[in-house]
């Protein structure tokens, strides 16, 4: 059974935020709070190591980890892997649980059922929302990470097909699909916006 100090917590915050007009998703407020704030707040108990990658605004990110801000080593916003990479450089842990920095309802739960679930023989545990795979929500061996290196060196960034390349198991959460609601556009977050009271 894996303890939870083996686990190193990753939030992704590294990209362009484009449709969001190129504001820095994690640090928009939702409801008076930033965004990256939820997913620290429900996960900052499962473990002390907690990391974030964001290639901006490192300063402010820095306020809410101990940690030094994990910038990629690949310039140009290259994609989810490129911070999966950076990150697991730097851990001590032999496991690194991935989460996006925009999906602010996600649950403990998740890490707990991909614990239940994880094989000896996976490299990688990924939830499902039932329908679909929700690949920055996984778990991953960070032995993987010399052939996760020879994958970006080869000009591959589709987080996906790397995950083809593994022993993986696929986690069922269509019982939890509200984790993976995820905050896109400024319309996203007027939906979720509470209304102030007057």
């Amino acid at each position: 059974m894996i303890d939870n100090k083996d686990i190193t917590i990753a939030i992704l915050a590294g990209g362009r935020s484009q449709r969001m007009a190129g504001n820095d998703k994690g640090l928009i407020l939702l409801n008076n709070k930033p965004l990256i704030s939820y997913i620290i707040d429900t996960f900052s108990g499962a473990t002390q190591n907690l990391l974030i990658n964001a290639n901006r605004n490192q300063q402010k990110y820095q306020k809410y980890t101990t940690q030094p801000i994990v910038i990629d080593e690949l310039d140009g916003f290259q994609g989810p892997l490129a911070g999966i990479a950076a990150c697991m450089k730097v851990i001590k842990t032999e496991y690194l649980l991935i989460l996006p920095c925009d999906c602010p309802f996600v649950g403990v739960e998740l890490l707990s059922r991909f614990l239940a679930n994880m094989r000896s023989q996976d490299d990688i545990v990924i939830a499902s929302d039932g329908k679909y795979l929700q690949p920055t929500f996984a778990l991953i061996r960070v032995s993987l990470l010399p052939d996760l290196l020879n994958y970006l060196s080869s000009g591959e960034r589709k987080l996906a097909n790397w995950y083809k390349n593994h022993q993986k198991i696929v986690v069922d959460f269509s019982d939890k699909t509200h984790f993976f609601e995820n905050l896109n556009t400024p319309k996203d977050f007027a939906f979720f916006t509470k209304p102030t009271s007057v």
